[in-house]
């Protein structure tokens, strides 16, 4: 076994491993609003979440074939990799990989840690970014593409300004347009009827998020498996050569759906309740605007292959719909928050891409990698430790949010 088929398998359990912190972190997108207003119980949320990433998952590959190169210069135009990157049997591009992955991971974990709902998206491009300027210099960023909403502009910046503003819109406009609808209907027949609704949205919302979100990880897999086959061809006929850029190995296409599904599965639940509790006290109605804004979006942005942040979508029509409530309240501090933390997503995992990206390549042979990943276990099962502390679970989740403090973890004496 070489040293570059080592790293690769590296790359490949980092990679779902991201896929996993992608699941827990985002399952709020789809099931905050239906646990915070009792239309599903929080572990019947995170199940059906999870099964319904899982199919998503497979829908389609439009995004998996075009996450890594309309952000980075370390594939042709045809999607194979480059190659002086696949040279020493693909070493160079395999380090990038899994440099950038590392740097996605990191930054997911703290901001669930925080409680923050940020882009796992730009978190990944954050670290895949931060590698490449460490490797190629900046000359090997994509900063403003040709095609199809390329590079950084088109995939991070613009998405981030533009998705937030619009699901928030559409869910201000459904929400006014529902609540003057049912206006004069007494209150436990609406939330009743929207409860149900809800349910219905949130699925969808769920398996919109596997269309998009699962396929990234499969794209930066393939990717890593076309580069180590091309920089070692005895290795035709193996599980793991992969030759075609158009298309995506089905044992990939299996693993990255069960990572995705069962980080879901467990349920992200400080994110969770901060969106389904710290934002703003929804009701039914709120909840299933919200999520058929998120749903219609998400959809039609995976259907076009833009890689666009389910969280940065969710959120937005979470706040649009307290807007569009009249007398309901938004906790605005606690948005600000959501919204430091976006912008600091890329630069920050890019830091930690680049930091770790000369940690595998300065430190000689398979050591350098192996220090990288040994990094990132650490801070890992620190993040965890932390966050067992002050416990948020499905037990805790929809207890009072404290106004004062703003913290994601509840008082022993808050009301569930």
């Amino acid at each position: 076994m070489n040293s570059e088929l080592i790293i690769l398998l590296l790359v490949i359990v980092t990679a779902l491993a991201f896929d996993f912190t992608n699941g827990f972190h985002d399952t709020g997108n789809a099931m905050a609003t239906s646990i915070a207003t009792g239309a599903l119980k929080p572990k019947t949320a995170v199940s059906l979440s999870a099964i319904l990433n899982l199919v998503g998952a497979f829908l389609s590959v439009e995004v998996a074939l075009t996450v890594t190169n309309a952000v980075i210069k370390i594939q042709n135009k045809d999607g194979s990799p480059k190659p002086e990157l696949i040279a020493n049997g693909g070493r160079a591009l395999l380090i990038i990989v899994l440099a950038g992955l590392i740097g996605g991971i990191v930054w997911n974990l703290l901001t669930w840690l925080l409680g923050l709902p940020s882009s796992s998206s730009h978190a990944l491009f954050g670290g895949m970014i931060g590698a490449a300027i460490a490797a190629l210099g900046m000359s090997g960023v994509v900063w403003n593409g040709t095609a199809k909403l390329d590079g950084v502009i088109g995939k991070v910046v613009l998405p981030a300004l533009f998705a937030p503003v619009v699901a928030g819109i559409v869910a201000a406009v459904g929400t006014f347009l529902v609540f003057k609808i049912v206006a004069g209907v007494a209150e436990k027949f609406t939330e009743e009827g929207f409860r149900w609704g809800q349910i219905g949205t949130a699925s969808l919302v769920s398996l919109a998020h596997g269309t998009n979100d699962a396929q990234k990880t499969m794209g930066v897999i393939t990717l890593a498996l076309i580069g180590y086959s091309q920089g070692n061809p005895g290795s035709n006929g193996s599980l793991l050569f992969w030759d075609d850029t158009h298309g995506v190995p089905l044992w990939v296409k299996f693993s990255a759906a069960a990572a995705i599904a069962l980080g879901t599965f467990l349920g992200g639940w400080r994110i969770i309740r901060t969106l389904g509790k710290g934002l703003i006290e929804i009701s039914s109605p709120q909840g299933m605007a919200a999520e058929a804004s998120s749903a219609t979006i998400i959809l039609a942005s995976s259907h076009l292959g833009f890689a666009l942040s389910t969280t940065h979508v969710a959120t937005g029509s979470i706040l649009g719909s307290g807007v569009g409530k009249p007398g309901a309240t938004v906790r605005w501090g606690v948005a600000l928050r959501m919204v430091a933390a976006w912008v600091i997503t890329l630069p920050a995992a890019a830091i930690v891409g680049a930091v770790m990206f000369f940690v595998a390549d300065g430190i000689p042979t398979l050591a350098g990698p192996l220090v990288a990943f040994a990094i990132l276990c650490v801070l890992s099962g620190y993040m965890y430790w932390r966050a067992q502390q002050q416990k948020v679970d499905s037990n805790n989740v929809n207890a009072e949010w404290d106004d004062e403090t703003n913290a994601v973890a509840p008082t022993a004496e808050a009301k569930v």
